[in-house]
C-alpha cells in the first residue's frame, strides 16, 4: 500500500472521528453523544515474518480497546511497498479521557496478556504515537471527478 492509498483508507475510516449524524455514521450506530475530538495515531514498526501473529495482536485489541473505553477506528496492516508498518488509530472525546482509558487498560487481564504476548514474541520494533485532529471541512471529501466511482 502506498502512503497515498493508506492516507484514503484513513480518511474513509476516519469519518467516524465527526459524529454529524451523516448516513455512513447512523449505519454504524456510533454512540452520538459527543463528537471523538482526538486520534491517537500509533505508527508500528513491526517485523514482517511475523505479520499473522501482529494481526492476532490487532484482533485481540477489537474487544479490548472498546471495553476500555476507546473508540476504535481500525488497525491497519502493510499490504503493499514498505511490508514492516502498521497503523492503529483510537478516538477519544479528550486527552483526559486518553488517560482514563489507559489506566482501564493497565488493569485489564486481556489487554496486559495482549501487551505480554507481543513483547515476548517481538512483533513490535518500534512504536510511535501522535495525537491528531481533524481539520474542519477537510475529512471524507469524495473526488468530484466526473465518472469515478464513489
Amino acid at each position: 500500500m502506498t502512503r497515498r492509498e493508506a492516507v484514503q483508507v484513513l480518511a474513509g475510516t476516519g469519518l467516524a472521528l465527526r459524529l454529524d449524524g451523516s448516513d455512513l455514521l447512523k449505519k454504524r450506530a456510533i454512540d452520538k453523544r459527543a463528537p471523538m475530538t482526538i486520534t491517537c495515531f500509533i505508527r508500528y514498526q513491526i517485523d514482517p515474518f511475523q505479520r499473522d501473529e501482529f494481526k492476532k495482536y490487532a484482533e485481540n485489541w477489537g474487544r479490548i480497546i472498546p471495553r476500555c473505553g476507546g473508540h476504535l477506528i481500525g488497525y491497519f496492516l502493510p499490504h503493499e511497498g514498505t511490508n514492516d508498518v502498521a497503523w492503529g488509530l483510537i478516538a477519544f472525546h479528550s486527552l483526559a479521557a486518553y488517560e482514563v482509558y489507559r489506566a482501564r487498560l493497565r488493569s485489564d487481564p486481556e489487554a496486559r496478556e495482549n501487551f505480554a504476548m507481543a513483547q515476548s514474541k517481538r512483533l513490535i520494533l518500534r512504536e510511535e504515537r501522535n495525537f491528531v485532529e481533524v481539520v474542519d471541512g477537510t475529512l471524507g471529501l469524495p473526488s468530484t471527478l466526473a465518472g469515478e466511482p464513489s
